[in-house]
């Protein structure tokens, strides 16, 4: 289960967590062994907070009805350890613009490793790797993740059939989660 939410207001550039109720949620759970499935950047417009998710589309979300979304309204807030890199507005402005490139993008269910469709943890692993040069957590091949769950072999077999990319990068919300570039914030 998610950690209790945070005490501190959301900054730009944090990164949120959260569980969602879907059944992808509950196969990226298995597959990660990890509690939390879904993700997004806190960017900040007209002084209220938002976050950057995909999910149906890479849209923005306000902070308040993205966090009603998740399992009990719990979420986990995650920070740059080093705020050298979020100080000043330039910084900041590196991180949006870089993450807004992909506003609108369609979802990708199929978790590929290209620009045309994006995930939720593809979208902040890039929004990140891109504005600031930093890498949170490591892209691993589809076939390091327990995919011998009963929660997840039939969401492969719908999507892939019996051709699964084994060898495709992917970057899960676990591995993000797990980044030593991060702190959580309490």
């Amino acid at each position: 289960m998610a950690a209790a939410n945070p005490r501190e207001r959301p900054r730009p550039g944090d990164i949120v967590f959260q569980t969602s109720e879907s059944a992808q949620s509950r196969a990226i759970q298995a597959a990660t062994h990890s509690p939390y499935s879904h993700m997004g950047l806190v960017l900040y417009r007209a002084g209220r907070p938002y976050v950057l998710e995909a999910a149906g589309r890479v849209r923005l979300t306000p902070l308040t009805e993205w966090i009603r979304s998740g399992r009990d309204g719990r979420y986990v807030i995650k920070r740059l350890k080093d705020a050298g890199y979020l100080s000043g507005e330039n910084n900041v402005h590196r991180l949006e613009r870089a993450a807004l490139r992909f506003l609108g993008k369609p979802y990708d269910p199929y978790f590929e490793w290209s620009d045309v469709r994006i995930y939720c943890s593809e979208l902040i692993w890039k929004a990140f790797e891109r504005g600031l040069g930093l890498r949170v957590g490591d892209p691993a091949a589809l076939s390091t993740f327990d995919l011998s769950s009963d929660l997840v072999k039939p969401r492969l077999h719908e999507r892939f059939g019996d051709d699964v990319p084994l060898q495709e990068p992917v970057i899960s919300p676990a591995a993000i989660f797990d980044s030593s570039l991060l702190t959580t914030v309490p």
